[in-house]
């Protein structure tokens, strides 16, 4: 197994920055990866990506050095071990609303004594060829990245309980779908929802814990100001930045 470069980045106080993709296109992730990012959210949760069609896009992340992550399309231990047996380095775990749940999510990524994921081998261990089994359990232990989602109003009311859960490497904080928990669907920048996301930010920087949240360029610079670590952008909102840009440079806009 190899090293999380993101992880580490994250540990260290610095900020990872990556891109989401939600379709499995290999040759997409290869372009991120020599654009510079540090890792690739592989989107299963609103996307079309399965753990049949993970791998490729996984190998690719492999090529080019960057670190893929995956967000399963919920908080299922059997779906999360899927994509970590295939060579995801660690999930987004969405709509996370409770202490249990954080729990949960942890011991889905772990094997013993720190969780209870499954454990198979396969090509994150190498298919059995380098290190022994006890070794790949204390590295994968160490190298999975768990990161939650708070996106969600009951997330917000049990922030407290969530925060003290063991093992939670990043809370992401989701502004789209909480403004939608909130009543306030497509509107993430009405009052309300912009109070909430500050006091959460907020609650999880005083715990001493790492924080997420997605953006374009502006904004994952504006939040890597204030303490923000781990950021990703969509890739329409990627290429709408490059294309226009292009298509102004050729003199078409």
């Amino acid at each position: 197994m190899q090293p999380n470069r993101m992880k580490a980045l994250i540990k260290s106080g610095k900020p990872a920055y990556g891109v989401s993709v939600m379709f499995p296109a290999a040759e997409l992730v290869e372009m991120i990866g020599q654009l510079g990012f540090d890792w690739v959210m592989l989107d299963a949760e609103h996307g079309s990506i399965t753990p049949d069609t993970i791998t490729p896009l996984i190998l690719a992340c492999e090529v080019r050095g960057v670190t893929p992550i995956v967000r399963p399309e919920r908080n299922d231990p059997a779906l999360i071990n899927r994509y970590l047996d295939r060579g995801a380095m660690g999930v987004q775990v969405p709509h996370v609303n409770t202490k249990a749940e954080a729990e949960a999510a942890v011991r889905a990524c772990r094997y013993y004594p720190e969780g209870e994921r499954g454990l198979a081998g396969g090509r994150m261990a190498d298919f059995g060829y380098g290190a022994t089994t006890k070794d790949y359990v204390a590295q994968a232990n160490r190298e999975t990245l768990v990161c939650i989602q708070i996106e969600d109003i009951a997330a917000v009311r049990n922030l407290d309980e969530i925060l003290t859960v063991k093992g939670v490497d990043v809370f992401f904080v989701g502004p789209t779908d909480l403004a939608q928990s909130m009543g306030h669907p497509g509107d993430n920048a009405h009052p309300d929802v912009q109070r909430t996301v500050h006091d959460v930010f907020t609650r999880i920087h005083a715990a001493g814990k790492a924080s997420g949240t997605p953006g374009n360029a502006e904004a994952c610079a504006k939040n890597a100001a204030n303490g923000i670590l781990y950021h990703y952008t969509h890739v329409p909102t990627f290429m709408s930045y490059y294309g226009k840009h292009f298509m102004k440079t050729v003199g078409r806009s």
